[in-house]
């Protein structure tokens, strides 16, 4: 039915309109996407460097006054007075002079740069620091020899705030021995502003960090953890000065940029996810997405207009005789009706096709009649097989039983059996609860158990939800007879598994043992006796064959198309049928394991 009229104008319209849009809508992003990488990299490389001069100025800057401060005759006057404790009034002479040295060289730097010297006892030019040796940036520079310290607070400095430091060692230039430190201090803000400034994306954000990933100023470095561990490491195992870093995290795609900086270990790094920096062309992509949409939908409407006139109650047409085709005359008849054409051609058409369904119901329905009436007489004709058959067997149970003195177990056989003939003998209906047959089959094989005692073990699993569910009389007991019976013939002991299930629209029921199993050809000559006829075999059996068969024929009989069965069985590994029952009249799917 594809390639109906409406069909192939439809498919017409949509390669001629809606393909292009789809196409466009992925290969334009796609295209945008790629430019907007290279002009993104190529951006923040160019501030990246940028920074990097600015920074290096500052820096440059700040070891030039601190190598000024050092090798200055004051400075060195003043060292050599402490080391050699000198008269007060002389020493603080010379401190006021290298104040006022270091005040001139303060007021002269445009950046507002301030100068410290302590020494290691924590004595200084502008205060004493006795908790020195416990400041972070102090022990970093001792430890480590980071001589450019990370943003802190310096109760000694002049200028209020969060400073970054350049640290040298102070010692005598004459013999080099190192007394204390010359700290020269630039505000972090000269740096974090002009940070700020490169940014990519809406949401993308720079960095100054250590080796270790800790901001050089104190703000929170803004990024997943695995992420900034992963790119530290491949910077770190790298040799490229700068470059591009990509990792995933959360399905989300993080570009890092990183470029080292030749101060101390920091790395300057901005980092800009895929989704933030691709949002525009994003949206782009929703948009010719959105507008592909809209296109079909118009090309659905101008198809249905187009086509309506002609392809509309030929297309009714062709579900009624859909209805025909499933066997329902009935719904054919009701449908008829709402056929509307204003084509002569068509209108004939239509009319003729009524009265044909008409006449096909008729005929259908007096052929149906009589073969209802032959498929009752041949149902209880098979139903009949059972009950002698099943008698004699327990008969024999009985008698055995009494031969050997067993009196209660006896009495306890009488009980089953008359439970067992209540319900064989009810003939209101020939249909059941699954519930009330699989109780019928548990005095059945209780019977069994006080005859074989420990030789036989029967397991049955009851799913709640088949108890309600209707099925036609003793086709559980059969199965369960021949599944003993061969289990006994090459074995000692017997076990059984019964099991019903509901999946979906389907109920199974599986009878399993662990008996000799049936061979190739008695599965295969079942298989082709269902392809025949199963009800006349069945018939002209002359009680020779009423296990399987039987069953099988039975539920063929009664359930039709919407029953069937499977069989698996290994030679003296066991026998596992399976029978399927959909109450919705969809065929069930014969390849569903259902074993244990």
């Amino acid at each position: 039915m594809f390639f109906t009229l409406r069909n192939r104008l439809f498919l017409i319209f949509t390669c001629l309109l809606t393909i292009p849009f789809i196409l466009l809508s992925i290969i334009i992003p796609s295209w945008f996407a790629t430019i907007i990488r290279d002009q993104a990299q190529d951006l923040t490389i160019e501030m990246m460097d940028q920074y990097l001069l600015y920074v290096d100025s500052i820096t440059t800057q700040a070891e030039d006054l601190g190598k000024q401060v050092l090798i200055n005759e004051t400075t060195q006057e003043w060292l050599r007075l402490e080391k050699e404790n000198v008269a007060d009034d002389e020493t603080l002479l010379m401190k006021n002079e290298l104040r006022s040295l270091l005040s001139s060289m303060m007021v002269n730097n445009s950046n507002f740069m301030s100068i410290s010297i302590l020494l290691y006892d924590g004595t200084g030019i502008w205060g004493n620091n006795p908790d020195l040796d416990e400041e972070e940036w102090f022990q970093d520079f001792i430890e480590h020899e980071q001589q450019f310290a990370k943003s802190h607070i310096d109760q000694l400095q002049p200028y209020p705030g969060e400073i970054n430091s350049y640290i040298l060692p102070l010692f005598d230039t004459n013999t080099l021995v190192p007394s204390g430190i010359i700290k020269v201090n630039f505000p972090s803000d000269l740096l974090e502003k002009a940070l700020n400034k490169i940014k990519i994306g809406q949401e993308g954000r720079a960095y100054l960090i250590d080796q270790k990933g800790s901001n050089v100023f104190q703000a929170q470095v803004d990024l997943p953890h695995n992420i900034l561990k992963q790119g530290l490491a491949e910077i770190a195992n790298g040799y490229q000065q700068k470059g591009l870093i990509e990792a995933d995290h959360n399905s989300e795609t993080y570009l890092m940029f990183f470029q080292k900086l030749p101060i101390g270990d920091w790395i300057l790094i901005s980092e800009v996810t895929e989704s933030d920096l691709f949002s525009k062309v994003n949206n782009l992509q929703r948009n010719l997405l959105l507008t592909s949409g809209v296109v079909f939908m118009l090309t659905i409407v101008a198809s249905f207009m187009l086509s309506s006139t002609i392809t509309r109650p030929l297309g009714n047409l062709a579900k009624a005789m859909g209805y025909i085709e499933r066997g329902d005359f009935t719904g054919a008849k009701r449908f008829m009706p709402t056929i509307k054409s204003h084509n002569d051609e068509v209108g004939y058409l239509i009319n003729v096709f009524d009265r044909t369904i008409e006449q096909l119901k008729k005929l259908i329905e007096t052929e149906y009649e009589a073969n209802l009436r032959r498929k009752d007489a041949e149902y209880k004709a098979l139903l009949l097989q059972i009950n002698p058959h099943f008698l004699n067997n327990t008969l024999e149970i009985i008698g055995g039983l009494a031969v050997q003195g067993k009196n209660r177990e006896v009495m306890n056989v009488s009980v089953y059996l008359g439970r067992m003939m209540r319900y064989s003998l009810n003939t209101k209906s020939n249909v059941v609860k699954l519930g009330e047959e699989v109780s019928y089959i548990k005095s059945y094989t209780d019977i069994l158990k006080l005859r074989y005692e420990d030789a036989i073990k029967v397991e049955i699993d009851e799913e709640l939800q088949t108890k309600r569910f209707p099925i036609i009389k003793f086709i559980l007991q059969p199965l369960v007879e021949n599944a003993v019976k061969y289990s006994f013939i090459e074995k000692s002991s017997a076990q059984i598994y019964i099991k019903t299930e509901k999946v979906q629209n389907n109920v199974y029921i599986v009878v399993e043992d662990k008996g000799i199993g049936m061979s190739e050809e008695v599965i295969a000559n079942l298989a082709k006796e269902e392809m025949d006829d199963e009800t006349i075999t069945v018939l002209e059996s002359k009680g020779n064959s009423i296990g399987l068969e039987n069953v099988i024929g039975r539920l063929k009989l009664y359930y039709g198309q919407d029953f069937s069965y499977q069989i698996k069985s290994e030679k003296n590994v066991g026998t596992r049928i399976t029978l399927c029952i959909n109450f919705r009249g969809d065929i069930c799917d014969e390849g569903h394991n259902h074993g244990r």
